[in-house]
């Protein structure tokens, strides 16, 4: 029975060697992700402040959160931020791609500095746009010669979000159009110079339509990603001025972990995942009508 066992073992070597280094992994998964994931949607049944015993309240939470006004407001603060960043996202860095894929000089240095926002620290961004905000001494208001209240303004702590938020991404979504461009013949690009198209209309009808698919990716990671958005609020803002920049995360986080409602911040954290869920359904199925050139 033993030379059996090893003989078998042996005939599956390579197998076991490749099982052995995702258990690491798998471990690490069911433990941090699968079981507080599971236990958090449990939590959302109950009434718990880390201290007092567990109370059961049912559907409560969820009612409560969505009969609630300060919840839509977040959550309008939340669409209004995704919308911006996932539209902004993705052209700006369509349009860098495209150009610095034509022939032009300095390619790989503008490459690794439109990079490197993505690649540096969060807390690092957040101090440099502090002060590039800052009403007093900022390098903004000083070029425009204004005192704008950037980050202390209802009307404008949204927007200074919305631009950092977009300059750190280019980088990153940038190298993503420049892998789908890549794939593209230069051959159809010699074919429309001949037919007498111009650069726009190159861009516009060859460019575009065959790099839908990666459009398409861009669009599904970046809007997921959007929707997540907690470190930058929270170096930057903290939700405010008067919760003008609070989103569905950061709030989730104040009221596990300062207001300690454990079970309303389960409660956030499933129906984001719900509305998450729903919208990448609506964006898989709608892209059968614009993605083209798309492999099964």
């Amino acid at each position: 029975m033993y030379k059996l066992l090893i003989n078998k073992f042996k005939k599956n070597k390579e197998k076991n060697i490749r099982t052995s280094f995702l258990i690491p992994s798998l471990i690490g998964s069911f433990v941090f992700i699968f079981l507080p994931s599971i236990f958090s949607f449990f939590l959302s049944f109950f009434d718990w402040n880390l201290i007092n015993d567990l109370k059961f309240v049912g559907l409560n939470n969820y009612l409560n959160l969505l009969s609630s006004t300060e919840f839509w407001f977040v959550f309008k603060n939340t669409i209004v931020y995704s919308l911006a960043v996932t539209l902004l996202g993705t052209l700006i860095p369509l349009v860098l791609a495209s150009i610095i894929n034509s022939k032009i000089i300095c390619k790989e240095f503008l490459k690794t500095s439109y990079f490197l926002p993505f690649i540096t620290p969060m807390i690092v961004i957040a101090m440099i746009w502090q002060w590039i905000f800052d009403p007093n001494i900022g390098f903004i208001n000083l070029l425009l010669k204004s005192n704008i209240q950037w980050l202390y303004d209802t009307k404008t702590a949204m927007f200074a979000l919305i631009i950092v938020s977009v300059w750190k991404l280019i980088g990153y979504n940038m190298v993503i159009f420049l892998s789908g461009l890549s794939s593209i013949s230069s051959q159809v690009y010699e074919a429309s110079k001949i037919d007498g198209a111009n650069k726009v209309k190159t861009f516009l009808f060859i460019t575009v339509p065959l790099l839908t698919p990666t459009i398409f990716f861009v669009l599904l990671i970046t809007t997921i990603s959007s929707f997540q958005v907690f470190d930058l609020i929270y170096l930057m803002t903290e939700g405010g001025p008067e919760n003008s920049t609070n989103v569905l995360v950061y709030w989730l986080y104040k009221n596990a972990f300062e207001f300690f409602n454990i079970g309303k911040a389960s409660a956030i954290a499933y129906v984001l995942f719900v509305f998450i869920l729903i919208l990448t359904i609506i964006q898989w199925n709608l892209r059968k009508k614009w993605v083209t050139n798309e492999v099964d």
